[in-house]
């Protein structure tokens, strides 16, 4: 990473046999920092690998049993979300369906398969989340419309909502019974299960006509969420207790904005990526409700430039001083 005064800084790169597009961080803590990665290849076949990371030797690891094929590119990946070994060692992908592997010393087999497809058939899940706070549920948006609620220790789909008038590009818990999610409307919408006839638009994007692509809630810190919308080179940051103006915007990127990650835990930092090859790490510290443009003047706190477009970035749940990125066949983790 950069900054003002230029510091060399850890880079480490694993290159893929294939474009590299979902990434994954592992919390489980018996193992090395491990990764999943997977391709974007437009065929049916595509690859999830998983990786580990030395972070003593800065080495990183494979293993041939520990790559899988995926039906077509996966759009999300993640881990099961607990540090505690006793829980099993499972991954969760989305595409055509939400599917669960079951991670073995020597092998990853499929242990389900989720199709929640009642409003149409073969509709892609853009994305999902899977709940730390209830590790049984996991949330999918999909381009029908829907968010749906898997309970994954029954693998039988708990709730089904209609959550918007076009496409859902992303979903993400903000803490029990809550989630929230953006869509080709060009909104971000909260929602409680505990009344499922409602929900909240809590921002609309003022490009008329612009979808909303990606959304992640703090976790660190839940009363911030951040978005980005269709060719923008903004990230939106929203305050949940004074919604439809923007906290700030962050509008420091020279190209489209293709991915957001926040520094776990902590909450303060944003890590953000681009169309114009550079990952910048944001300060993004409560100094009271701003109007709109309040963020125009928000420089990064540090900034990193590859040699291609960046189409993932995941910040390390557990080492929070290191983020993934990944872009062309390569992985690379930058020590921040």
């Amino acid at each position: 990473m950069q900054s003002d005064v230029e510091v060399k800084r850890g880079i480490h790169t694993y290159v893929a046999q294939w474009p590299v597009y979902a990434l994954a961080w592992s919390i489980r803590g018996d193992k090395y920092p491990r990764l999943a990665i997977g391709s974007f290849i437009e065929d049916y076949t595509n690859k999830i690998e998983l990786v580990h990371f030395n972070h003593d030797t800065f080495n990183f690891t494979t293993d041939p049993h520990l790559v899988f094929d995926h039906p077509y590119a996966p759009t999300n990946i993640m881990f099961f979300p607990s540090e505690d070994n006793t829980n099993p060692d499972i991954i969760a992908t989305s595409g055509d369906y939400l599917r669960l592997w079951e991670i073995h010393g020597d092998r990853i087999q499929l242990k389900s398969l989720l199709n929640g497809n009642k409003v149409r058939d073969n509709s892609t899940i853009t994305s999902f989340d899977w709940a730390e706070f209830d590790t049984r549920r996991v949330a999918t948006s999909s381009v029908d419309t829907t968010c749906t609620i898997w309970d994954i220790e029954r693998e039988a789909l708990d709730t089904q909502l209609v959550a918007h008038d076009k496409e859902v590009y992303d979903i993400s818990w903000g803490g029990f019974n809550v989630f929230a999610s953006v869509s080709g409307d060009g909104s971000v919408r909260v929602f409680d299960l505990r009344d499922k006839e409602k929900s909240t638009i809590i921002y609309e994007n003022p490009v008329q006509d612009c979808p909303l692509l990606r959304l992640e809630w703090n976790k660190g810190d839940p009363r911030f969420l951040a978005t980005v919308g269709m060719d923008s080179n903004k990230v939106v940051i929203m305050d949940i207790r004074l919604p439809t103006t923007p906290l700030m915007e962050l509008n420091k990127h020279k190209g489209s904005v293709n991915a957001i990650s926040w520094s776990p835990h902590i909450g303060r930092q944003l890590c953000s990526c681009g169309d114009d090859s550079r990952a910048l790490i944001w300060e993004v510290v409560e100094t009271g409700h701003q109007p709109r443009d309040g963020g125009n003047d928000v420089k990064p706190e540090m900034w990193y430039e590859s040699t291609a477009e960046i189409n993932q970035v995941r910040w390390s749940p557990i080492q929070m001083d290191w983020v993934a990125l990944g872009f062309l066949n390569m992985l690379q983790l930058l020590k921040v």
